[in-house]
């Protein structure tokens, strides 16, 4: 990532979270992430590897470049591809907003959970789009934290939610880019944008997902910004346990949880 402050953080907890959600989500987003066999690929601010991994065993013949602004991620990005063995995957330390690669260099260009933690997304875009060749294609992945609701419903619950949005918010992020991805690729240039919504739906007879995406993902990735929220005055201490509770609340046997991301395709 470039231009950034993560929201989240770089806490072992948080590398646990990103795997998590890659492995919860992968039929969701990636059961259509297909390319040519011998294509390059740039995955653009790969963090700790929790997507390359899943791109490259979904496509063993193609050629990834994995690059992200943090040389520790990029480090234990590298050794977990080669702990699975995976020999098609580079990576390098680079700022997205100054790639360090020349024009036209690869046929493709993936970007997953980024552009909304970066102050300039369509700069981000733009710098992406140089190093594509003509008739590229760039695929970006985001979710929409607003498009978060759940039974039972709990005003403590999207109060907390609307913390996470608010603190990304003040850092020069923006927790709502999803529903946006369709202008901003236009405005960036791109032919062709075309946008899969992607909802997640968990309940009782979903096991999985309750724990996986419910109270793994998205639970603990609104719990990471407690210190912040309190920091920042935006909620109290009481609201905030009690928004808490009654996300993990959702994921019980007569709870429901439902979101929104948003997969989008390009054309240079």
């Amino acid at each position: 990532m470039s231009n950034n402050s993560y929201v989240h953080g770089y806490s072992d907890r948080e590398k646990r979270r990103l795997g998590e959600q890659a492995d919860v989500l992968a039929g969701l987003l990636h059961h259509d992430t297909l390319y040519p066999p011998g294509e390059r690929i740039l995955e653009a601010g790969c963090g700790v590897g929790a997507q390359t991994t899943i791109l490259a065993d979904r496509n063993p013949l193609a050629e990834f470049v994995s690059l992200d602004i943090s040389e520790a991620s990029v480090t234990e990005a590298r050794a977990g591809a080669r702990a699975r063995g995976l020999r098609r995957v580079t990576f390098a330390v680079g700022d997205i907003l100054d790639l360090p690669f020349p024009d036209h260099s690869f046929d493709h260009v993936f970007i997953c959970f980024v552009l909304e933690h970066l102050q300039k997304p369509l700069s981000a875009l733009a710098s992406l789009r140089r190093v594509l060749r003509d008739g590229g294609t760039l695929t970006a992945i985001e979710g929409d934290h607003g498009s978060a609701y759940f039974h039972p419903d709990s005003s403590a619950a999207r109060r907390s939610i609307q913390c996470l949005i608010e603190v990304q918010a003040r850092k020069g992020g923006d927790a709502l880019i999803g529903r946006k991805l369709y202008p901003i690729l236009v405005e960036a240039g791109f032919q062709a944008p075309g946008v899969s919504p992607r909802m997640v739906y968990a309940d009782a007879g979903r096991p999985d997902l309750a724990e996986g995406f419910t109270v793994k993902t998205f639970t603990a990735m609104v719990e990471g910004v407690r210190e912040q929220a309190l920091d920042m005055g935006l909620v109290d201490e009481e609201t905030w346990k009690a928004g808490i509770d009654a996300l993990h609340r959702t994921a019980e046997g007569d709870g429901t949880f439902c979101y929104t991301f948003f997969k989008a395709t390009a054309v240079k």
